[in-house]
């Protein structure tokens, strides 16, 4: 009977065991579930009809940060590879691969991490790392960067953060590779918008995931459906007012699903004044998009802006004309916007560099709109109503006149929206067979209240990068705010939301760990041998008092 029973057991055992070779079923055991996939992975990677060739660069002599970062590459892929066909290769950096490593990092271009640590000795160790891995599907071959180095985080949170957003890297790499035709988005001319230069940064980061185009809608007669073929329409920077015939065709094409980037300032002022003559007044901008944005659930105010978080400006502090001292004083004019970890756009994103920007207002509370902050002021900021001037003279204002804090600049908007011209007329000159569509499918819109977080400035002819203020040297994060901004907008596959996964930090105290070393030690070593001899004396004891019981 007993033999039996083992027998039964012995084989339940044997069908579970080969059950979970050959069914894909997992638990998840963590409170952040650190090693669940995203529906919308899934679903990409049960699309594959061929094997995902992945070569993780990530090798060699790493820290513990880099090693931990590694440890959960491989994790995410092999979770990945329950629903998808993986081959993993490794590129050692032992003696016989690196360089072979090295040339490739080198003929794709991808710059090498160098850490300097100081070890207990009190030497610093070097080490250079490539924190990527390339990803190969059907001949077609993409670049996932591992590592998320955001200014102003610690090196902890930034390998965290990078640990975060591995499932988003890996499935946005097999989106891009899965793609059989390239969507397209359209940047709107026609009303005195910054050239090709100054947006040259914006199409060039976006050309990864789309066709650009740029063109006008300011024809005499005008397709109604002239921007259906668009996933998405970015505005930036306008400076004259739109007409009755394009408002309706902007209208009209968010009510059919399309997606609006609008990066609209609400004053008008002149730089060119500002500098020759020291001073220039600001009034409100009339673009005649107010009524239409307002009915959308969102205002840009006719306002500018000032923080005391802000970026310098060499400003000449010299008495003499012919012997000049520039000297970096703060701009309040030029905030530096923080962002939300709330919206998948900018979670684990640094600050935002911008100029003259301003304030933006969530509207319509009942409107059925979700309605997120992206970017915000600081904690010490104030508000400069038109009409107004702006003044270099004011170097240093008053610190007690800032008195607001967290100042919306830019919000997005995702619903069924209301058309602006649901009680109106047709506008002359519209070529369509359509009736007006007074109510939206649902679709996403992101409004900010400046353009220049959009633009890069050049230098000497040259381009220099969205986010980049050359008198300081610093990099900000205009460009990954511009991109996801974008695949928001774009994003039917959910994979945008894969930025929100989030990861508990659990930060090791390095001085306390060092100072109770050999105790650490001491007790890791002699508390599981003792727990096992506890359990071998308590079995011990049992058998032993059911047997002499018996014997009795």
């Amino acid at each position: 009977m007993r033999i039996e029973r083992f027998i039964i057991v012995l084989g339940v055992l044997a069908a579970m065991i080969a059950a979970s070779y050959l069914l894909p079923v997992r638990w998840d055991m963590t409170d952040d579930k650190h090693y669940s996939l995203s529906e919308a992975t899934k679903a990409m990677l049960r699309q594959t009809d061929e094997a995902i060739e992945i070569t993780l660069l990530l090798d060699g002599d790493l820290n513990s940060g880099f090693r931990r970062l590694k440890k959960a590459t491989e994790e995410t892929i092999d979770e990945m590879n329950v629903y998808g066909k993986f081959t993993m290769h490794n590129a050692q950096f032992t003696i016989h691969n690196a360089q072979c490593t090295i040339e490739i990092a080198d003929s794709l271009g991808l710059n090498p991490i160098v850490i300097h640590e100081r070890e207990q000795n009190g030497k610093t160790a070097q080490t250079t790392v490539y924190p990527y891995a390339l990803m190969q599907y059907k001949g077609k071959r993409a670049v996932v960067s591992l590592l998320k180095n955001t200014r102003g985080l610690s090196g902890e949170e930034n390998l965290n953060a990078s640990i975060e957003q591995l499932e988003f890297a890996f499935a946005e790499a097999l989106h891009l590779l899965q793609q059989k035709e390239t969507p397209r988005v359209a940047i709107l001319e026609g009303h005195g918008e910054p050239d090709e230069a100054h947006t040259y940064d914006l199409m060039s980061a976006l050309s990864k995931y789309y066709q650009v185009d740029r063109g006008s809608i300011t024809d005499e007669h005008v397709n109604a459906h002239i921007l259906d073929g668009y996933k998405a329409v970015i505005i930036v920077n306008p400076v004259t007012a739109f007409s009755d015939a394009e408002r309706f065709v902007i209208d009209q094409y968010i009510m059919r699903g399309g997606a609006v980037l609008w990066a609209v300032n609400g004053v008008q002022f002149s730089e060119q004044v500002l500098q020759q003559e020291g001073f220039t007044p600001i009034i409100a901008m009339e673009l005649g998009l107010s009524d239409m944005l307002f009915r959308y659930g969102v205002r840009v105010n006719p306002a500018l802006v000032q923080d005391i978080q802000c970026l310098p400006i060499p400003v000449n502090v010299s008495s003499d004309p012919s012997q000049p001292n520039l000297q970096p004083m703060p701009w309040t004019y030029a905030p530096l916007l923080l962002t939300s970890q709330g919206s998948p756009i900018t979670r684990n994103m640094g600050q935002v560099m911008s100029t003259f920007v301003s304030p933006v207002d969530a509207v319509g509370g009942e409107d059925g709109i979700e309605k997120r902050v992206l970017l915000a002021t600081s904690t010490a900021s104030r508000v400069t109503a038109t009409p107004g001037k702006v003044n270099l003279d004011d170097m240093n204002p008053d610190a007690k006149t800032f008195v607001y804090q967290y100042v919306p600049i830019a919000v997005s908007l995702e619903g069924a929206f209301s058309s602006a011209y649901a009680h109106r007329m047709m506008p002359k000159g519209i070529e369509t067979d359509e009736p007006i569509r007074k109510t939206g499918v649902k679709t996403r819109q992101v409004v900010i209240g400046s353009g220049s977080i959009l633009l890069n400035e050049t230098q000497k002819g040259q381009v220099l990068p969205m986010g980049y203020d050359r008198y300081s040297g610093m990099q900000f994060s205009n460009r990954d705010f511009a991109v996801n901004a974008i695949l928001w907008l774009t994003d039917s596959e959910g994979i945008i939301g894969l930025r929100e996964k989030s990861v508990a930090l659990r930060l090791l105290n390095d001085q306390r760990a060092h100072q109770y070393r050999a105790q650490i030690q001491t007790l890791s070593i002699s508390l599981p041998i003792g727990i096992l001899a506890l359990i071998g004396g308590l079995v011990w004891g049992i058998r032993k008092h059911r047997y002499e019981r018996k014997e009795i």
